[in-house]
């Protein structure tokens, strides 16, 4: 599996000092859960701010505003197998560090566990997985607390709302 991290926000290192490995850490624990294959997968991981989100989420998702996590699959179709010898390329997921923060501030999580779980939630997306209906949130939400709790990290949802109501994408 390769993993490619780009950091466009410096301040990211600052906050989380060890964000490349745990970030690594949380795709490997999520791909493994889901068994995603032995197939070689490409993944990439952009660290950025508010300001760059705003525009993806804008000029993607014709919301214009800031949000937590982005993600972008590259291949809809799973069944598309990549040219011999190279990874499939799964997609990329973009995470905002002022919103994550304040979200993890208001939530009284440590900012490394909710980008840890706002990760998971973004590999989700690209595996395919979404939270529009209620049944798709709750096997989402049931998957990413198995995944979360394989990593020590508690249930993100205990006292929150569904994640059908959230605004993230």
């Amino acid at each position: 599996m390769e993993i490619a991290v780009s950091v466009h926000d410096t301040a990211w290192l600052d906050a989380l000092g060890d964000l490349e490995q745990q970030a690594r850490r949380a795709v490997s624990a999520a791909l493994r859960h889901l068994d995603a294959g032995t197939a070689p997968l490409e993944i990439s991981l952009v660290f950025t701010d508010d300001a760059e989100q705003r525009g993806l989420n804008r000029d993607y998702r014709h919301k214009d505003s800031a949000t937590n996590v982005l993600s972008f699959p590259n291949m809809d179709d799973a069944a598309v197998a990549a040219p011999e010898g190279l990874p499939r390329l799964l997609g990329d997921v973009v995470l905002a560090r002022e919103t994550i923060a304040r979200e993890a501030d208001a939530q009284g999580k440590s900012l490394a566990d909710h980008t840890t779980h706002l990760l998971v939630h973004g590999i989700l997306h690209l595996l395919g997985y979404d939270h529009l209906e209620a049944a798709g949130a709750a096997e989402m939400e049931a998957l990413e607390v198995e995944i979360l709790a394989g990593l020590g990290i508690a249930d993100p949802y205990a006292g929150d709302v569904p994640a059908a109501e959230t605004q993230h994408g």
